[in-house]
Formats: structure tokens, C-alpha cells, sequence
């Protein structure tokens, strides 16, 4: 269907033709008339199938003029590159609009985002923490919130923000409109629409855990995280076929381990972005990848969770990821907008087991191929594919269920110390010692029968 079929105004037209969009996707198309009508949604559909233009259409689209100084749109996303995207997105769709739009995410002084809050705005894109914070500080009022946005909800939820979605709920007016977006669909998430949605129209583009068609995908057994890395160098020296590559780790450390390494074999054509990065490194990270000025960046799954960067060729998980829906986001940010894309999992001895399950939410088998022969195999080994060291014998290290090891450090109290706690033991000592005179003015009985 085209744009021009929906229902969307000059205005929306005129900025989707500026960004040479004409024909909207299965998910914009199906969450427009929902999205409209004002009732919950929730909406399932792989990544990258355009999920952010399917709520921002409608909501534009049926948001009237307003000079109030309270947003009307709260929009709620996990980390603060996506807030910053969704930003830039926002001001794309309302470049013929007179709309005001704040972006709102910790890291950053909170006094300059209550500057922003004070001039007055519409719409308002925000981390929960950050939100929370301003919420409380009473410079943020959000009485007249009609519509909230959860994007990405899952990834609140794993990273902990549970509790300041309750808390934001809580003060939010209780007639308003929630909607959901996601590729995955969890138990907890599950469980966060039964508490606070009211009856949602659910939209299913494709199951959940179904990948995109356009990905073609592959598998190559190696047997350790330096092996790997000697693949990547050996793949990666070939820039023409491999233009635009976004790597997976699964942690900050692996994810720095490999950018030292692969920072020495391309020199000024690699990035890291994670957590303990700073937030305009992250950021410039991310612009110098967009603008190809760099073709390799190295992420951890957090950090590129809902980045929409065009023409990523590669996406090549460096680890399989422990948990399969995960996989399904990496392998998303190629193939988007109906592109051609390829995904490489490298996968080692123990992560087999992630590998199947990753299969058995896909419904299908991600095809292996040979490991290429020139590449090193590795003998080094990372901290955490070491074996644990064991120690032939040391009789104070014995394991639990060691007949030969000593119990617990624990015996019988001797008698004289098998004291029961009667409370106010002074007293009742000096009492039981010196006997209670038969009467209050006999103060002699005491010592007299001490004398007997």
C-alpha cells in the first residue's frame, strides 16, 4: 500500500516524499487504523520492518494544534542512542508541522532538560529514569498525556526499569492510550500488558521469533573467542565485500578485547560503543558509522538495540547470544527496509546449546559452513574459557560432598552456657540472691538471714 492511501494529511505527505518513502510496510499499514481509533495496541513484527513510523504516523497524524505547556505524547524507550533516533525521526515527520518535540535520557545535566520541559512541548521521548527523575522534581507534569509509547519494552524490562514503569503509571492520567511495539514477545512483557492494558488490538505481522526473509544467514564452528578473532582479521582485510560491518558482543569486556585487536589490524576504520563508554563517544561512534567514515563498529546487544543505520551489509555475532530473542535483534539491524543483508554467528563448543535454541524459536536450521583453512587456530584462551585450576589435595579445601571432609563448624553447648534468655537478667540475679524482704519495712530481713 502507499502512503498516499492512508489517511494522512499534506503536511505528512510532503515530509514523506522529501524522504523518498512511498510505500508503507505490512506493519505501518495494519497499525494505522488501530493506532487511530484511539484504543491499546500492541504490535508484533519483525526488526527492522519500519515499527517506529508505524506508531509515529497515526499519532501525528491525529494530534491537534495546542499551545499547552504539557506534553501530550510521552514516548518511552530503553537506552539514549534510540531517544536520540527517534528524535531525529520525529523532526523528519514534522518538518511541515508546528510541533514541539524534547528528548529526555540520563547522562547528561538534568538542568538543561528542565530548561526544555519549562519552554512547554508536545511531544516528549524519554528513557524511564530520566522521566522519573524530572516527574519527581515537579518541573514535569504529566496530567495531560493522552497517548504513551513503549518501545523496546522488553529490553526496560531486562535492564531493570521495571519499577519506574509502576512509578510512571502511577502518575499518569488513568484515560489514556497505551501502545506497544516489538519483535519478541516475553512473559514479563505479557504480563505488563494484563496489568495495565484495557482490552489491546493485537497486530501480528509475522510470530514472534520468525526472522526476516531478506537475511541470509550462516554458521561457522570455531573453537575458541582468539580463533575467532583470527576469522575476523583474515575476512575483514577484504573491505570491499565486507563494507559496512556491525559486530556483536556479548559483554563490555569481550567487546573491548576485540576492538584492541581488530583496532591493530585496521587502524582508524573501527569503533566500540557499550555502557561504560561516554555518551558523546557513543554517539560520535555512531555518526562516523552512519556516514561511513568508519566501516567496522563493535557493540554489545544493549547499546544497538533499535539503532536503525541504513546499508549495514554484515552483522556478524562474535558469540552466540544466551538468549535467542536476542539473536533475532542482532541479525535485524541488516536486511532493513526490505534490503538484502547477510548475518555470520560464530559459534564455539559451548555455545552449541545456545545455537539450538536460537533454531527452535526460528523454526529452522541456520546453515553451517566450513571453517576456512588458512585461518589460525588459536591455543590462547580468554579468562572465562579457562579451565577451573583443581587442586590435587588440600585437606582445608574439601568439597561438600567429601565423606572424608569435616562438618560444619558446629557442637553442643556445654550446660554451664545452655542459658535461656528470660530478659532483664540483673534484676532477677540480684533477686534470687538476697531474697525479697517479706515486708516493705522490714529493710533488715536481708541481713539477717545472710548472718542465719
Amino acid at each position: 500500500m502507499l502512503f498516499r492511501d492512508l489517511n494522512l494529511n499534506n503536511f505528512l505527505w510532503n515530509a514523506l516524499e522529501d524522504l523518498g518513502f512511498e510505500t508503507a510496510t505490512p506493519i505501518q499499514e495494519q497499525a494505522f487504523a488501530p493506532v487511530m481509533s484511539g484504543k491499546d495496541v500492541v504490535g508484533i513484527a519483525q526488526t527492522g520492518t519500519g515499527k517506529t513510523y508505524a506508531y509515529l504516523l497515526p499519532i501525528l497524524r491525529s494530534l491537534p494544534y495546542s499551545r499547552q505547556e504539557n506534553p501530550r505524547v510521552l514516548i518511552l524507550v530503553p537506552t539514549r542512542e534510540l531517544v536520540v533516533q527517534v528524535e531525529s525521526e520525529l523532526k523528519k515527520l514534522t518538518s511541515y508541522l508546528d510541533m514541539r518535540i524534547a528528548a529526555v535520557y540520563g547522562g547528561v545535566n538534568i538542568n538543561r532538560h528542565k530548561e526544555l520541559i519549562a519552554e512547554g512541548q508536545d511531544i516528549l521521548v524519554a528513557t524511564p529514569g530520566r522521566l522519573f527523575d524530572l516527574a519527581v522534581s515537579r518541573v514535569l507534569q504529566l496530567k495531560s498525556v493522552q497517548k504513551v509509547v513503549i518501545d523496546e519494552v522488553d529490553v526496560m524490562l531486562d535492564l531493570g526499569f521495571r519499577p519506574q514503569l509502576m512509578n510512571i503509571f502511577d502518575i499518569l492520567p488513568p484515560r489514556r492510550q497505551h501502545i506497544m511495539f516489538s519483535a519478541t514477545m516475553t512473559e514479563d512483557v505479557n504480563a505488563l500488558i494484563n496489568d495495565f492494558f484495557n482490552t489491546p488490538i493485537h497486530i501480528s505481522v509475522a510470530s514472534s521469533g520468525t526472522p526476516l526473509e531478506n537475511i541470509e544467514q550462516k554458521c561457522l564452528k570455531a573453537p575458541n573467542f582468539y580463533t575467532k578473532v583470527n576469522y575476523l582479521i583474515e575476512e575483514l582485510a577484504f573491505a570491499k565485500g565486507y563494507p559496512k560491518v556491525l559486530l556483536f558482543a556479548r559483554n563490555k569486556r569481550m567487546a573491548d578485547r576485540l576492538f584492541l585487536k581488530l583496532d591493530e589490524a585496521f587502524p582508524g576504520q573501527c569503533n566500540v560503543i557499550h555502557s561504560n563508554k561516554t555518551q558523546n563517544y557513543r554517539l560520535n561512534s555512531i555518526k562516523e558509522f552512519k556516514e561511513e567514515k568508519i566501516r567496522i563498529l563493535i557493540a554489545t546487544d544493549v547499546m544497538a538495540r533499535g539503532l536503525d543505520i541504513d546499508d549495514i551489509s554484515h552483522v556478524i555475532n562474535v558469540d552466540v547470544p544466551l538468549f535467542p530473542e536476542n539473536y533475532l535483534h542482532r541479525i535485524g539491524r541488516t536486511g532493513r527496509a526490505q534490503r538484502k543483508g547477510t548475518s555470520v554467528v560464530l559459534c564455539s563448543p559451548q555455545e552449541e546449546k545456545n545455537l539450538e535454541d536460537i533454531e527452535a524459536l526460528m523454526k529452522q536450521d541456520v546453515p553451517i559452513i566450513d571453517f576456512p583453512e588458512n585461518v589460525d587456530i588459536s591455543k590462547e584462551l580468554t579468562p572465562e574459557e579457562r579451565p577451573e585450576s583443581k587442586e590435587i589435595y588440600n585437606p582445608l579445601n574439601r568439597r561438600q560432598d567429601d565423606e572424608d571432609a569435616p562438618g560444619p563448624a558446629f557442637h553442643e553447648k556445654k550446660d554451664k552456657n545452655k542459658k535461656v534468655n528470660l530478659g532483664g537478667s540483673y534484676r532477677r540475679t540480684i533477686s534470687q540472691k538476697y531474697k525479697k524482704p517479706k515486708t516493705r519495712g522490714d529493710k533488715n530481713y536481708n541481713k539477717r538471714n545472710k548472718r542465719k
